[in-house]
């Protein structure tokens, strides 16, 4: 028996105690908000929600499937909406708690863009529950549980031109937590002729999407499994949304790419990764970049071992046989399973070493340069 038959068949064992209340939990997200702990008042950060309806007192945000219904006093299950006196406001404006300059593959974007910067921004809070969050310390706390600074959406476009970025990238946490700040700071950026990048769980409501959508010009997608058994117990959500999401952007012409983490026990096989690739090759075409990513212990999974190699590369083979042209294996350095190739004569067109760009043989037109075939994504 193998590591992950063994974590299999201890599933739920109170005599294992590193297993217990971590494989079934009660996890999701939509039932989760904070009754009565909203602020007291407002403060210099606050903004109106954009989207929300009111019902008497009470508020509903319509933002994302959480469609969280909240009384005067009241938080949303993302930590950053709360009903002051009946009027829906976000906390989460303004006041990044991380910044970075990042390359554009580490979000990761191999098809847009490629050796690019983005100004990368994340304020605290996330509409899931992911119990293998990597960035738990800031997605799952309040905004004013962590350290941030004021950085208006101004202030944003002004500091990625400082920097030459070509695009700010929100990420980090869930962008859909703080939707207004994005949104705001995207229409600026496109003003200023800066990209604009999401790296996203993909769980917005089309009524929130489409809006925005105009104004952002690349995606990170996280498509955490293709069961939704396993959305609601990993992530505390559902899947449809997703699946939606993943399909309007591509019907909005947004250039995305859909990244699986492949955690032992949940999602770690061959069922899930059939079922990915085959819903991919049937609703998005086989040009949709699809990154296979290996889990590391983290959050509330430390008692899990990372992903094995072998599924891993199982995985990424597997898509590619099926169809997909675009197939990569990640998170896993000195692996050199991400380097993108020809659909056509089978050479590299871009050669990475961790998140840099060694060779590039893509020209401005996103052509092949060996053989004149088209590289689907965005390479001018």
């Amino acid at each position: 028996m193998n590591r992950r038959d063994l974590l299999v068949s201890m599933t739920g064992c109170a005599a294992y105690p590193a297993c217990a209340g971590f494989f079934k939990p009660s996890n999701m997200a939509e039932k989760a908000i904070f009754k009565g702990d909203a602020p007291k008042k407002l403060w210099k950060w606050s903004r109106e929600c954009y989207n929300y309806e009111k019902k008497g007192d009470k508020t509903e945000c319509l933002t994302c499937p959480n469609h969280c219904e909240l009384s005067p006093g009241d938080r949303s299950a993302c930590r950053v909406k709360v009903n002051i006196d009946g009027t829906a406001y976000t906390l989460a404006y303004g006041n990044p708690c991380s910044m970075n300059v990042d390359p554009v593959e580490k979000k990761p974007l191999f098809h847009f863009h490629p050796g690019t910067v983005a100004f990368s921004i994340a304020t605290a809070g996330c509409n899931l529950r992911c119990l293998n969050c990597q960035n738990w310390e800031i997605s799952q706390k309040k905004p004013e549980e962590v350290v941030s600074r004021d950085l208006f959406p101004e202030d944003v476009v002004k500091t990625a031109l400082q920097y030459n970025c070509k695009a700010i990238a929100y990420t980090y946490a869930e962008p859909t937590a703080f939707y207004e700040y994005m949104f705001d700071t995207a229409k600026i950026a496109h003003q200023h002729g800066i990209k604009n990048v999401c790296v996203t769980n993909g769980y917005i409501s089309r009524a929130a999407l489409e809006p925005l959508c105009p104004y952002i010009d690349g995606a990170s997608v996280n498509l955490k499994a293709f069961s939704e058994e396993i959305y609601n117990d990993l992530n505390g959500c559902h899947l449809k949304p997703v699946l939606e999401t993943l399909k309007t952007m591509k019907e909005l012409n947004v250039w995305f790419e859909v990244i699986t983490l492949l955690v032992p026990t949940y999602t770690d096989n061959m069922e899930t990764v059939k079922g990915i690739t085959g819903w991919i090759l049937n609703n998005l075409g086989p040009d949709t970049p699809l990154h296979f990513s290996r889990f590391h212990p983290e959050h509330k999974l430390t008692q899990l071992p990372p992903t094995s190699i072998d599924i891993l590369l199982k995985a990424q083979d597997y898509a590619r046989s099926a169809g997909l042209r675009y197939v990569y294996a990640g998170n896993a350095p000195g692996l050199g399973r991400e380097n993108t190739f020809c659909p056509k004569c089978k050479k590299v067109v871009v050669e990475r070493e961790g998140f840099s760009i060694a060779r590039m043989d893509v020209d401005a037109k996103g052509q092949c340069r060996f053989c004149g075939e088209k590289i689907a994504g965005r390479f001018a």
